[in-house]
């Protein structure tokens, strides 16, 4: 695997900018995760290669990251954001299965949720086909306009 390094100073860089502690972006079957703690690089499949440079000198203790890893921006491209407010429900009743669950496959208009507002039902139907990567609601929370409700990829 290349290292590039350009790509690792530039995630750290924008880790500083923007105060979080933890990054990550994939291309293909290449991933580069880089938090305050450290970089690790690995590659596709979840298989890691091992390769680690700590940003900051090894012999100093490294404090433990015990934030929860950043959640998807609204401008990711596979973010299904909120287009009202209301209560999200994840399944049409609570006696059957979800519309859609984390790592499912899905279609460019099959529905993803349901968004209860003023006592009426709207479905949120998919915009793209892909893989659900992320679900940011549970079943029942409210939710304001422009809320990220979950991740395809």
């Amino acid at each position: 695997m290349k290292i590039d390094d350009k790509a690792i100073r530039k995630l750290a860089d924008l880790l500083d900018e923007t105060g979080l502690t933890e990054i990550e972006v994939a291309e293909g079957d290449q991933m580069i995760r880089v938090n305050k703690g450290g970089t690790v690089l690995s590659g596709g499949h979840g298989l890691t290669h091992g390769i680690s440079q700590m940003i900051s000198d090894p012999a100093t203790p490294q404090p433990a990251n015990t934030q929860a890893p950043p959640t998807i921006v609204s401008d990711h491209p596979g973010a299904v954001s909120s287009p009202m407010v209301g209560t999200v429900y994840l399944q049409a009743s609570p006696d059957t299965p979800p519309f859609v669950k984390k790592g499912a496959t899905i279609s460019e208009g099959d529905t993803l949720l349901i968004i209860e507002a003023m006592k009426v039902m709207n479905p949120i139907k998919a915009h793209k086909s892909g893989t659900v990567t992320q679900i940011l609601v549970q079943n029942g929370q409210p939710i304001e306009f422009g809320d990220v409700l979950m991740v395809i990829e």
